[in-house]
């Protein structure tokens, strides 16, 4: 049975779900920072995935990318699957501003994670259903 790993679990927020992957918002509110995890068990890599499902990822990160990008307005986006602390697939998508706190370097241990308010959450997750109106909300 699927489950989001416990670190994601305890960093992120649920937003919802798109047709392969779980949606979930890093508690950071330094970033708009989203973050793809295929509802695939036991899947550390890519091409763990089948081709269908590739093909779907890649389907669902494009969209999220684009709609991030051209919805927050930003100067760059940030896309990456790293893994090295959490060997669950997935995939970070983080609208980035030349001038944010890391610019330009990646955002990882630049600056201290600022919790979203529990206000600021609610517009945010309104916001983000009304950009992919597909998103199915999880319980």
């Amino acid at each position: 049975m699927f489950e989001v790993h416990p670190k994601l679990a305890e960093d992120c927020i649920t937003i919802g779900s798109f047709g392969l992957c779980r949606l979930l918002l890093m508690n950071d509110a330094n970033y708009p920072w989203l973050i793809l995890v295929p509802e695939r068990e036991g899947v550390m890599e890519i091409y763990q995935l089948s081709q269908e499902h590739q093909q779907q990822l890649l389907r669902e990160s494009s969209r999220l990318a684009q709609g991030l990008a051209e919805d927050f307005g930003a100067d760059k986006m940030n896309i990456a699957a790293l893994g090295n602390v959490v060997p669950q697939l997935h995939i970070h998508h983080i609208v980035r501003y030349r001038n944010d706190p890391a610019w330009p370097a990646p955002v990882w241990g630049k600056t201290e994670a600022k919790p979203y308010q529990h206000g600021q959450i609610e517009v945010l997750r309104q916001r983000l259903h009304r950009l992919f109106a597909d998103l199915a909300p999880v319980s």
